[in-house]
């Protein structure tokens, strides 16, 4: 019984694949559309793209184009080719405006973009991108369905550029290029004022300015240890409570000291 169904069930799968040769070879048009549209809403997102793919120039201008050429786009984003897929959907919204798939389009169009973005540690040119090709939507369509998403999408790739940002200063920091790190900071602070690394940022900018300070001559140093003492003020004021402060009062002790020898001297 088992042995019969197993015969059976690859019989099938021989015919369906001898069917999609078939066809695949021939220069029936409508044969390729009709089987591409069946594999297409089975889920063959890959058969269904080499069939659509043949004969989507021939459909250029036909009633049929619309949804062969939203069907084509999809592949592509089913088979997780998201430059091709947003270049497809963007083609689709510029042709079909009034499309009721061009919601959809649109959202999956900018929502590729999304996918192209790499880590935070790589160049964020495409997380740029992504994060203006969703803002467009949601401007253009902001009681969509998708709105939600599109925020949420949005939210990840700030992040994403906070993160980039936020490394950066830090690993000023850590080579001991201390003025940068502090200047690297003061401007994530002032582009990211909402950020949820602002408590971690402002820790890191008084530690830069702490061994700026500690480290300087003479001649520059009462300066500087103002200047940290400022920024640790600074952290102390927006984040009493900060799991950071057990370290930066020691540090804000020693500070003090040295800042003391000063005001003994004059």
């Amino acid at each position: 019984m088992k042995r019969g169904l197993y015969i059976l069930f690859t019989a099938i799968i021989l015919v369906s694949c001898s069917d999609f040769q078939k066809t695949l070879r021939s220069d029936d048009v409508a044969e390729k559309f009709k089987m591409g549209t069946e594999l297409f809403e089975a889920g063959k997102w890959s058969k269904a793209h080499r069939l659509l793919n043949q004969i989507l120039p021939q459909y250029r201008g036909k009633p049929q184009a619309e949804k062969l050429t939203f069907m084509h786009a999809m592949c592509s984003y089913q088979m997780k080719d998201y430059y091709i897929a947003s270049y497809h959907f963007d083609k689709f919204t510029d042709i079909y405006p009034q499309s009721e798939k061009a919601e959809e389009a649109a959202f999956l169009a900018a929502k590729g973009y999304y996918y192209n973005s790499p880590v935070y540690s790589k160049e964020q040119k495409e997380t740029v991108e992504a994060i203006e090709k969703l803002q467009l939507f949601v401007n253009a369509y902001p009681n969509s369905q998708y709105l939600s998403e599109a925020n949420t999408l949005v939210k990840e790739l700030d992040f994403k550029l906070e993160k980039k940002a936020f490394e950066i200063a830090k690993q000023y920091d850590l080579i001991r290029d201390y003025k940068a790190s502090i200047k690297s900071f003061n401007n994530f602070l002032l582009e990211f004022p909402g950020t949820t690394l602002r408590n971690e940022a402002m820790f890191y900018r008084f530690d830069a300015a702490y061994n700026l300070a500690i480290l300087s001559i003479d001649e520059l140093k009462e300066e500087r240890l103002n200047n940290a003492l400022g920024y640790y003020n600074a952290l102390k004021k927006a984040y009493p409570n900060s799991e950071f402060l057990e370290d930066a009062d020691r540090m804000k002790e020693e500070l003090q000291q040295e800042l003391n020898t000063f005001t003994t001297k004059s």
